[in-house]
């Protein structure tokens, strides 16, 4: 019995020293992860460097626009009366002319019939003064009457025919108004909404007008430039408004919808002066539509061409800010990180910034990770160069950034 207590022991005691040597080597050996893991993190990261060179640059300036046509003629009646017919359809294109409501013409043509009335007893008043003054000559002439009579005369010829010219004008106002309840296009164009319907009382002082013609075959974008931007387009006053309007480049149309209007447009006016309240100018770029594609009272975006050329673009990102600075990360010869303050022009493509100072042409600037795997100053990293943003990678980068007003 002892002796199988003795063989039991010496096996616990063997199986616990081998259990414990598998744990000493499994903590001190290359298997422990923590080791392992401060491994990976000594090991240097290998990046994407762009090496800054000079390019061309073609971004867009945009501006909140608002849309309108050749002309828009809001529609109200010359007379008040009720509405008997609407002729027109909302979005019917009309020409010059075309009848598009009638009102009820009962006064006005009781008017009419009034008027005739009088003008005809006037001419008879006239007719009847006539015979009376030619008598009246005559026997002035004889010497039969004085000249006081012969006056009285003549001065009722005269008052007879200015009540006849009186009794004219009635008539020839009194048709006009009953010309008016015909509503007629004053131009071609399309009609707008139609609040009014038959029955509906209409007048001259009504504050929605009965329809609007807007004629949309040239589209007008109204849109406005700070005072930085006029110095800037008239070079400082080296040149006038109209020669700053004859060399604005064609401007684009961005649509609410995101898409580009197909046709370039025209900036056609500038005032000159500045708008104490806003700060801004008005524009006006013409741009035609032919197609009617484009309708009066929407919204959009006109985009000024920018060309630069020799500029530094890096894409956006590479930076990163810190207190509203902008930093990039340049490798200096040890490859290890700099970073480096940056400014940018307000306006960018939504992929690069156009740098104004803070690089050079040569340094290298490291375009990955920023963030990620490179955190901080001084970091070494393994390069891996990519092709530098020359002229033609930026150009196919051009885009728009709205600007702050």
């Amino acid at each position: 019995m002892k002796m199988k207590k003795s063989i039991r022991l010496y096996s616990a005691l063997a199986l616990c020293g081998t259990m414990a040597a598998a744990a000493l080597s499994s903590c001190g050996g290359s298997g422990d992860p923590r080791a392992a893991m401060a491994a990976a993190m000594s090991q240097t990261p290998e990046v994407d460097v762009l090496t800054v060179a000079p390019g061309n640059s073609d971004l867009s300036l945009s501006y909140p626009a608002t849309l309108k046509g050749k002309t828009d003629i809001e529609i109200r009646p010359l007379v008040s009366g009720f509405i008997t017919q609407v002729l027109v359809q909302e979005g019917q294109h009309v020409t010059k002319g075309q009848t598009l409501f009638t009102l009820d013409q009962v006064q006005y043509q009781a008017a009419v019939e009034q008027a005739q009335a009088q003008v005809a007893s006037a001419k008879i008043a006239v007719d009847n003064a006539k015979l009376l003054c030619e008598n009246q000559r005559q026997l002035f002439e004889k010497n039969i009457i004085s000249d006081y009579a012969y006056t009285v005369a003549r001065n009722q010829l005269a008052t007879a025919q200015s009540q006849l010219a009186t009794a004219q004008a009635n008539l020839t106002s009194a048709r006009k108004n009953l010309s008016y309840c015909v509503v007629t296009a004053p131009s071609s164009g399309v009609i707008g909404s139609i609040p009014n319907k038959e029955g509906s009382l209409a007048s001259p002082s009504m504050q929605i007008p009965l329809t609007t013609v807007s004629d949309n075959s040239e589209i007008f974008a109204y849109f406005s430039l700070n005072e930085k931007d006029l110095l800037k387009l008239t070079d400082n006053g080296a040149r006038s408004m109209a020669q700053a309007i004859a060399a604005f480049p064609a401007v684009q149309l961005r649509l609410s919808d995101g898409q580009l209007y197909a046709l370039p447009g025209k900036v056609a006016t500038m005032t000159g002066v500045i708008d104490q309240t806003t700060g801004s100018a008005n524009v006006r770029a013409r741009f035609a539509n032919p197609s009617g594609m484009l309708v009066s009272g929407a919204t959009g975006t006109v985009l000024v061409p920018q060309h630069e050329e020799n500029v530094i673009l890096i894409p956006q990102k590479a930076t990163y800010e810190v207190q509203d600075r902008r930093f990039v990360y340049v490798l200096n010869d040890s490859n290890k990180t700099v970073a480096t303050a940056i400014t940018v022009q307000p306006i960018d493509d939504g992929k690069n910034y156009v740098v104004t100072s803070g690089l050079k042409a040569g340094q290298r600037v490291v375009i990955e990770g920023v963030g990620s795997k490179i955190k901080e100053n001084g970091m070494e990293v393994k390069p891996r160069m990519v092709k530098s943003l020359g002229a033609a990678d930026a150009g196919a980068a051009a885009a728009d950034t709205t600007a702050t007003k």
